[in-house]
């Protein structure tokens, strides 16, 4: 039995080299979502061990900070190195990442080419209305920021460049969400609608009316729904498959932006984002 103890003359085994360090056992400990690949989540976290100051690894080491043995860091080392996603230094045996990666980035840096193309037009917008004007993506349920110009009036919205919010109670998130697929709107509600002020819409119906009139106006307003004391307004961006790929959002305190306020700055929003959208290629039909 394991609770036993061993009589003095037993041998005491040593411990063994391959021992977890506490980097390695903080690593182990990371919940791996239900219903995921153990192989394909290890996978993944040796491709995020690389960095700026360290692109290259040996199997050693990804082994010790991946909490697993020397043959299973090599078997995925090898695996990825197959598919392109790592490449071998034949010099010292040494990993790093490999050109399969900047493939697949390339494809997400076209769909990132929006913030580029945008940034004129997003900079009038600020100019014209002095309000913190907003280019935001989808990512899951969420929405993240690309741009944030902010206001250049004393009392405005903080930045959000590189934040996530939640899609269903932002403007930008609702216009995402009513022109995308009905797919990442059943994962919004699968996920739950958590109230953020008293103004935010948490019945799943409701909020479906709320993404049905967004639709048919062709914008979005979120009215302290995010936070108390703003208001946003937020426009489709599409590409030049028609697809929304973005949304341009206007924000700032409802001492500037009255409900009369936000209807007189729609046709501003709307203007920049149908002009985001033709230099995308999108061409009104």
């Amino acid at each position: 039995m394991q609770g036993m103890i061993k009589p003095k003359s037993a041998a005491v085994k040593p411990k063994s080299a391959t021992t977890r360090t506490p980097d390695a056992q903080a690593v182990r400990k990371r919940e791996t979502p239900a219903g995921s690949l153990s192989s394909v989540t290890s996978a993944l976290r040796l491709m995020r061990l690389f960095s700026v100051e360290e692109s290259e690894l040996g199997i050693s080491s990804l082994a010790r900070r991946l909490g697993v043995a020397k043959s299973t860091a090599h078997r995925l080392a090898v695996t990825l190195a197959t598919e392109g996603f790592l490449e071998q230094n034949p010099e010292n045996g040494g990993y790093r990442l490999g050109l399969a990666l900047f493939e697949l980035g390339s494809l997400v840096r076209r769909r990132m080419n929006v913030s580029t193309l945008g940034l004129p037009l997003l900079s009038s917008l600020r100019d014209t209305t002095q309000e913190a004007i907003h280019l935001a993506m989808l990512a899951q349920t969420d929405i993240v920021y690309l741009y944030n110009l902010e206001s250049s009036q004393a009392v405005g919205t903080k930045s959000y460049l590189g934040m996530r919010k939640p899609a269903f109670c932002t403007s930008e998130g609702r216009v995402l969400l009513a022109f995308g697929s009905p797919e990442q709107t059943a994962a919004m509600l699968k996920e739950g609608l958590v109230k953020r002020t008293p103004n935010t819409v948490t019945d799943p119906k409701s909020l479906l009316q709320v993404l049905d009139e967004v639709r048919r106006n062709g914008y979005a307003v979120d009215d302290e729904e995010s936070e108390i004391g703003m208001r946003g307004l937020a426009a489709p961006v599409r590409d030049a498959l028609g697809q929304v790929v973005a949304a341009v959002g206007l924000s700032g305190p409802l001492q500037r932006l009255s409900k009369k306020e936000i209807r007189k700055l729609v046709p501003q929003v709307v203007a920049t984002a149908d002009g985001i959208s033709a230099r995308m290629g999108y061409r009104t039909r």
